[in-house]
């Protein structure tokens, strides 16, 4: 690829290599748990701040009410990097599962087309070998020996 080209773009370039994909993602993860530390400091921050400014007249409880709301939008912003961390770390996984999915996709076509080549020209079965003999009585008692109360021989019904 020529970095003069126009059309050109790092990423594409990023996104045609698992290894690479990888790579990039965790770096994107590292600068946002980074991030995420900052604003964790910051949540902390602005909460001793906004709790303690008090104005002439405050109940004990007014200035933790107007905290609240600067609060919970920190929260929240914490809350979405944590899960783009974990979208990143998912998206890296399912990156490199697709390539194995590809490479085994031709190998797993030729085994089904062999199963169903097999299925669709059974092998001949070989005749048995030795006759039964009169007289002798074979002693199979599986789940498939009598199939109805009339085949019990010497056994007898429930």
């Amino acid at each position: 690829m020529n970095s003069n080209d126009p059309n050109h773009s790092p990423l594409r370039d990023v996104a045609q290599n698992p290894e690479a994909t990888a790579r990039y993602l965790a770096d994107v993860q590292r600068v946002l748990l980074d991030i995420g530390k900052n604003l964790e400091t910051l949540a902390l921050e602005t909460r001793v701040h906004c709790r303690d400014t008090h104005v002439e007249g405050d109940r004990f409880y007014d200035s933790w009410l107007r905290a609240q709301p600067v609060e919970r939008a920190l929260k929240d912003v914490l809350k979405n990097v944590q899960s783009v961390t974990k979208g990143l770390e998912k998206s890296a996984y399912k990156r490199r599962a697709h390539d194995e999915a590809v490479a085994n996709t031709s190998k797993k076509r030729k085994e089904k087309e062999l199963e169903k080549s097999r299925k669709n020209t059974p092998p001949l079965q070989a005749a048995p070998q030795n006759p039964p003999q009169q007289g002798v009585q074979s002693q199979n008692y599986g789940y498939g020996a009598p199939t109805s109360i009339y085949d019990l021989g010497n056994r007898e019904s429930a």
